[in-house]
């Protein structure tokens, strides 16, 4: 029988392999990759019924509409204000950036176009009721003027910049622009004069185009340029000013604030040093006006409120036909609030006799000439040859005293007495049972043998020719000269100094000392009392500030007079002096906002500082600068420091800020909770005029830089910075001859324990010293 061929047989299709395991619960990994990257909002576990599934789409709709009634009672809550005929106005803020720009101007074209031709004043704010839109309208034009303009925006519910078809905004005009929109701005709107002047008319809108270029550039959200000479822009303008919700300004909204309408004084004795009585009127905004807290008015100062009074201004209503009525409603004389036991004081510093508990009495710094070498982290460090062991015995006759032990300079041998060489061997040598000092002869050290064919890298010796005085006099003028071609753009190390050849180095850097580490070295405060300013222990110490700021705030969240009522407001004690500095026609707006709780305390204030690289020079330290916090101006000598987070709390010092650099500048003010608070810094008017406030040349001044605050704390270390530097004379393998470093041997000795490098980071310490100018 043949057999049989082989075939190729292949496997069977209906194979059925084993089950997987099913599991109720499944795996994270499994349910990851069930999921392609669903995001499932439902909550995991719950199981959904079908009805639950055909009803998500009724839910969706159902959030949509919850979010737009939100939306819808949040802006009624933030126009309801405005409402009525009582309501608060609305307060335009109307800004010339360029030179030939009429703001008056500007402010009686709008109202013509809503049929209002009510004379604008020449100055101050002005008030005019727009009855086509059942609004009241506070117009606050100013002059090109850098504070003028601030004050007037920062309480402004709607910023008119006016720009010129002719001219150009300029330097002043862009100064201006970052000036406001630093400090906060609410809604902005942007008009141009002498549309019309541009001829031919088909040029005009190149000219529109180039005016809306360059306000974009400082606000992306302006998508129009509105033109005074169009009757149907302006009445468009009026409508939007109308009907639009500030959107406001986030710190401002925070507390209670007001814009000064009208002021009076109380009558007062000519050349009487006490306070006079100011009556501020205007409507409250922002948080509820309480008469307990203090209140800063522009730049005069902060005050306390004698009694809030009703203002509210007397309505006309219909009684028949043609026929008008007044209804008064007796607000003149009702008093809103008055201040109780809870009024805060004006003492911006603790009492004497209730100074901080954590601050003891430190006792006074080590005298200079006390001491016998550095200061490193915290230990005194000395010389073998200066040490603070006590003098060597001296050879002294037997029976003198300690006393006549003084009068003998030198060892006083008695010939006829063996006794005091008791203690001395046949070799010369001091016996164990002796006690022995350091002092007792010098220790001469010397160097073993090589224990290799190779030389020592340590010479026992090594020959230095001391020269004349003449000639390193001459030697240190050129090194230093040669330096000086670099230094100004060198900033690598901007703490070297250069010690004079006829100073001393341990009495020139007597308060300093020397640290291993910035970041993490100790710093004994102690000897730092005596250098202290003045009354610095009675500064405000916030042991935990986050909580005090979150209760200093939430307490101006209820109560108090609410916003949108038209109050007088009676402060009591205000200087006379600022009667003369504050006419009645309130030329530059005057403006009241209510501070928190101990917010007129001084304490050691710390913001951060960022300079312009556009700056052409740096800014010294200690250098007067005029800083606005918030609704606030201060005049300030600021010490800079590094912004830096160390576990010592210890910061280096700066001497100059220089442009592009960001530092941190501290100094004693009064502090502010709020720490979304905008800071600006202002360049003051030139020296030769001598001005009292910031705001009386306020055309001079100009901004230099913006930043954010920071916690206040006495407890922050500035630690000034001095780096010696010398010239390498001579190197021999590991031993490196230095000078123009110290000028004499004591200074050497002074400065041993601290530790030298290189700018490569090479490191070392000194050895001696080689002749006699150190």
């Amino acid at each position: 029988m043949a057999p049989l061929p082989d075939v190729h047989h292949h496997r069977s299709t209906t194979k059925i392999g084993h089950k997987s395991f099913k599991s109720r619960h499944a795996t994270k990994g499994l349910i990851k990759e069930l999921s392609k990257g669903k995001i499932d909002r439902q909550e995991r576990g719950i199981r959904k019924t079908p009805h639950q599934q055909v009803m998500s789409k009724i839910d969706r709709r159902n959030q949509a509409k919850q979010l737009r009634q939100i939306k819808h009672q949040e802006n009624a809550k933030a126009t309801s204000v405005f409402a009525g005929q009582n309501g608060a106005p609305r307060i335009i803020a109307v800004v010339p950036l360029c030179e030939g720009c009429d703001a008056i101007d500007a402010v009686e074209k709008l109202n013509r176009s809503v049929d209002n031709d009510v004379k604008m004043p020449t100055e101050g704010p002005w008030r005019v009721r727009v009855e086509r839109f059942a609004q009241s309208m506070v117009y606050v034009p100013v002059k090109r003027d850098l504070l003028a303009a601030m004050n007037a925006c920062r309480v402004a519910d709607f910023v008119m910049f006016l720009l010129s078809s002719e001219q150009e905004a300029g330097e002043e005009g862009e100064q201006l622009i970052r000036a406001i929109e630093g400090q906060g701005v609410s809604n902005v709107v942007t008009m141009v004069q002498n549309l019309n002047s541009i001829q031919p008319a088909k040029k005009q809108p190149q000219v529109v185009g180039s005016l809306k270029s360059y306000i974009t550039h400082f606000f992306p959200t302006q998508d129009k340029v509105h033109s005074l000479d169009s009757e149907r822009e302006c009445a468009n303008i009026m409508r939007s000013l109308c009907t639009t919700t500030p959107k406001g300004v986030v710190w401002r909204e925070d507390r209670s604030w007001m814009l000064v309408e009208s002021s009076s004084w109380s009558e007062t004795t000519e050349g009487s040093d006490d306070g006079a009585e100011v009556v501020l009127t205007g409507v409250v905004r922002g948080k509820g006006l309480k008469a307990n807290r203090l209140v800063q008015v522009g730049d005069w100062g902060h005050f306390q409120i004698e009694k809030i009074i009703d203002a509210t201004l007397p309505t006309a209503k219909k009684r028949k036909a043609d026929e008008m009525t007044l209804d008064s409603e007796d607000g003149g004389s009702k008093i809103l609030e008055t201040p109780d036991n809870d009024q805060d004081d004006l003492d911006e510093l603790a009492p004497y006799d209730e100074t901080m508990g954590d601050v003891d009495e430190m006792p006074a710094s080590e005298a200079p000439s006390e001491r016998r070498g550095v200061l490193l982290d915290d230990h005194h460090y000395y010389s073998e040859e200066d040490s603070s062991m006590p003098p060597p015995p001296k050879k002294l006759p037997k029976g003198t005293s300690s006393y006549q032990s003084a009068w003998f300079l030198g060892d006083m041998s008695d010939t006829y007495s063996s006794d005091d060489d008791d203690h001395i061997d046949e070799e010369g040598d001091l016996s164990m049972n002796h006690p022995s000092f350091a002092q007792d002869e010098p220790i001469i050290i010397t160097q073993p043998d090589p224990t290799q064919t190779a030389p020592s890298e340590y010479p026992q010796s090594e020959a230095f020719n001391d020269p004349s005085p003449a000639d390193e006099a001459n030697d240190l003028e050129a090194y230093r000269s040669s330096r000086k071609a670099f230094a100004d753009e060198d900033l690598e190390f901007p703490d070297e100094i250069e010690l004079h050849p006829t100073v001393l180095a341990r009495e020139r850097l007597s308060g300093y000392r020397g640290l291993r580490s910035l970041k993490t070295s100790p710093w004994d405060t102690s000897e730092d009392k005596p250098h202290e300013p003045q009354d610095y222990d009675r500064l405000l110490r916030i042991p935990d500030y986050k909580a005090a700021r979150k209760g200093a705030v939430n307490e101006a969240l209820v109560g108090g007079i609410s916003a949108g009522h038209r109050v007088s407001v009676h402060l009591r004690n205000v200087p006379i002096s600022l009667r003369q500095s504050r006419p009645s026609a309130l030329p530059n707006p005057l403006t009241l906002f209510s501070l928190f709780r101990h917010e007129h305390k001084r304490s050691v204030v710390h913001t951060t500082i960022t300079l312009p690289s556009s700056t052409p020079s740096p800014i010294p330290s200690k250098c007067p600068l005029i800083i606005q916090i918030g609704h606030r101006r201060f005049k300030i000598n600021p010490l800079f420091s590094e912004h830096t987070h160390t576990s010592n709390n210890i910061h280096k010092y700066l001497r100059y800020l220089h442009p592009g650099q960001t530092a941190v500048a501290s100094f004693i003010a009064p502090l502010t909770w709020s720490s979304s608070t905008p800071i600006l810094y202002f360049a003051p008017p030139s020296p030769n005029k001598d001005t009292n406030t910031p705001s009386e040349n306020g055309g001079e001044i100009s901004l230099l830089a913006s930043g954010s605050l920071l916690p206040p704390t006495p407890n922050r270390i500035l630690a000034k910075r001095i780096v010696i530097t010398g010239h390498i004379y001579k190197i021999h393998k590991k031993l490196v001859t230095i000078r123009y470093m110290f000028f004499n041997k004591e200074d050497v000795e002074w400065f041993k324990a601290l530790r030298l490098w290189t700018k490569r980071g090479r490191q070392g310490f000194i050895r001696e010293s080689l002749g006699t100018h150190g």
